[in-house]
């Protein structure tokens, strides 16, 4: 886990700040919900997915908008923004969670009895699937498994 042990200065309330300050967010809603209607800049969204160590074209097909779009424009829409600030908080959840960011990204991609043999990361493209997931990890926190 090293790297992940060195906190790295990010903008506050940015999607990269909510990964590493999960258990802040939920006293921060409101301010998130703000954030979320002024839209993410896509500045915030290169840095967030570099701190995850993933690429755009991974998430894809989880965003409501194409990657060729999101490159066009400055600040996302309240729809792109709320996604992505999902996304962070999940992988926020997930990092304190799993011993290491890698072991997290692999439970994403292994298909998951609790989840219908889904792989988690299917799930995301929709709200519903971020709940079951969420649940999915909280379980794994608690010991409780479906």
């Amino acid at each position: 886990m090293g790297a992940r042990n060195q906190k790295l200065h990010f903008t506050e309330f940015s999607p990269s700040w909510v990964v590493d300050h999960v258990r802040d967010a939920p006293g921060y809603q409101l301010e998130l919900i703000n954030r979320i209607r002024i839209g993410v800049k896509k500045d915030d969204w290169k840095q967030f997915i570099k701190h995850i160590g993933a690429t755009e074209k991974e998430f894809e097909f989880i965003l409501p908008t194409s990657i060729s779009s999101m490159q066009k424009k400055e600040v996302y829409g309240r729809e792109t923004s709320e996604r992505i600030y999902e996304i962070s908080r999940l992988f926020g959840l997930g990092y304190e969670v799993f011993d290491s960011p890698g072991e997290f990204k692999a439970w994403l991609m292994t298909p998951s009895k609790a989840l219908g043999n889904k792989k988690p990361f299917e799930l995301l493209d929709s709200s519903f699937g971020f709940e079951l997931v969420e649940n999915e990890i909280i379980r794994i926190q608690h010991n409780v498994y479906a």
